[in-house]
């Protein structure tokens, strides 16, 4: 078993389809090759005896990585173990984090080759080199970028574990033909699709080996609606045929894009079947000129108006704060039109700066300063202040709790008011004075001071606060009770944090979260 291709995922349930496609194309070598994944945050000793227990007496071990942005510095550690233990174990980097700036990377230094772009053909090829000559004579290999019809697609190579338990990544095609500065895709010329037919008929075995959850990882699945079309006539076909055993689907969409056909197609998708990740970013003309981003505003808007009110589909929508030249204004002016629009679900993201992406050409001019470490997460700009910056970093946090959870459907509304971000702000802060914490916060904690906070900051009396509470907690309670998935709350719980809502203010306590490469 002389090859392994592993990675650390960000969590046990992601399974990695850089991995399974390398794996797909490795030819004869498959034979000798083994993927192992695991997640992040694992003991770095633990990783290295289990890697090495691959090892043949004799034989050369090659073990190729997937780095990326969540895993690089957890990465550059086990690399660094297992030269230090077993320097005669071959080395292989791939994935977008050392793809780009590879000169001032550790974990390059520490390896003993590294595959930049893509990997499919290319990583097979360098193992074929390794352990059958000539020898290679460079260290960093430019990964070549084939024909899609000359890649084998890896479906197959989940497993059933993988199916039972994971989320299935798929893609109808790579690439993105936009140019936005904030993402790796923006280096793309434009989008490759793969045969549509082959792709579903890999579909139609995942299907039938029992998948029912599809992550669509293409950048702009709604580009060419007719294949857009086919696809989702696909899972239209599969939920009609066995209703009591739904697929679900996940789709990233371009916002100003969805002609009648899709619409007519979207609308047939029962409840619970259908979520669509669409990227806004900003509402701001300016900006979006400034990095690149092409977008028709009213027609995104109407978009997702529409989606909202004439279909089931459930809508996750993105926003990034720390833009070149957004203010902490003009980013309050697009969130709350987006709040307006009523998505299921806003996603407050902070702006990174991948490695590779153009974005770092507005450094100098907008005075943007990125942490060194990964996430490479905003710190400052010329018009967002280092405390401005945390308080939105704060709020972001909050808002995943409060708003994205679902869990406070009733009383979202009152605390939002006339003026979602100003108002949304000013709970954040208070939840920060009052908890110095943005983690770990109890359920019925966070219930307790958000209920002491509407309290002193809203006209309505405390009796109403205390209902709004109460009927989205035990609400809570009663849909967790039919997900075997999440904790229940039982309603002796509920009672708890309704009485934990004080009946007098004067009881309350003084004021104290963008790339994909196919590589490794």
């Amino acid at each position: 078993m002389p090859i392994l291709l592993s990675t650390l995922n960000a969590r046990y349930a992601h399974a990695s389809l850089g991995l399974r496609y390398l794996y797909a194309n490795m030819g004869e070598l498959q034979a000798q090759t083994r993927i192992q994944e695991f997640v992040i945050g694992a003991k770095t000793t633990d990783l290295v005896e289990k890697l090495l227990a691959a090892q043949v007496p004799g034989q050369k071990l090659i073990i190729g990585f997937g780095v990326y942005i969540w895993n690089v510095e957890e990465t550059t550690r086990l690399v660094a173990l297992i030269k230090r233990v077993a320097p005669q174990v071959v080395i292989v980097l791939g994935g977008p984090e050392v793809s780009y700036e590879t000169q001032e990377q550790e974990i390059i230094r520490l390896a003993d080759y590294v595959i930049t772009g893509w990997g499919d053909v290319s990583f097979p090829a360098l193992c074929q080199q390794i352990l059958n000559g000539p020898q290679p004579l460079m260290r960093q290999h430019a990964g070549v970028q084939p024909a899609l019809k000359d890649i084998a697609l890896p479906y197959e190579y989940y497993s059933a574990e993988d199916i039972k338990h994971r989320t299935i990544y798929v893609e109808a095609s790579r690439g993105c033909p936009f140019k936005c500065e904030f993402c790796l895709s923006a280096l793309d010329k434009t989008a490759w699709p793969f045969d549509i037919a082959l792709f579903l008929s890999q579909m139609e075995q995942l299907h039938a080996r029992g998948a029912r959850l599809f992550k669509f990882v293409d950048r702009t699945f709604n580009l060419n609606i007719k294949t857009s079309l086919k696809i989702m006539q696909f899972f239209l076909d599969k939920l009609a045929a066995k209703p009591e055993d739904p697929v679900f689907a996940h789709f990233e969409v371009v916002p100003d894009h969805l002609p009648e056909a899709l619409k007519e197609s979207i609308q047939k998708f029962p409840p619970g079947t259908l979520q669509f990740e669409i990227g806004i970013q900003s509402f701001n003309p300016e900006v979006q000129a400034r990095v690149s981003r092409k977008q028709d505003n009213e027609k995104a808007a109407e978009n997702i108006r529409w989606l909202c009110q004439h279909s089931n589909a459930h809508l996750h929508v993105d926003l990034i704060a720390g833009l070149p030249g957004e203010t902490i204004a003009s980013f309050a002016q697009g969130f709350d039109r987006l709040v307006a629009l009523q998505p299921h679900e806003i996603q407050f993201g902070i702006l990174k700066r991948l490695r590779g992406t153009p974005i770092i050409r507005h450094t100098q001019d907008f005075e943007m300063v990125f942490d060194p470490y990964p996430p490479y997460t905003i710190l400052a700009t010329k018009h967002i202040n280092f405390g401005e910056m945390q308080r939105l970093i704060r709020f972001a946090r909050y808002w995943d709790m409060v708003a994205n959870s679902g869990r406070f459907t009733h009383t979202l509304p009152v605390i939002l008011g006339a003026s979602p971000f100003e108002r949304f702000m000013q709970l954040s802060d208070w939840l920060y004075a009052h908890t110095d914490a943005t983690h770990k916060i109890a359920l019925d904690r966070l219930a307790k001071l958000v209920g002491q906070w509407l309290i002193t900051a809203s006209s309505i009396s405390e009796h109403e606060v205390r209902a709004l509470i109460a009927s989205d907690y035990e609400g809570d309670a009663q849909h967790q009770q039919g997900n075997r998935k999440e904790k229940k709350i039982d309603k002796k719980a509920s009672a708890t944090v309704i009485a934990a809502v004080p009946t007098s203010s004067t009881g309350s306590a003084a004021p104290q979260r963008q790339a994909r490469h196919l590589a490794l």
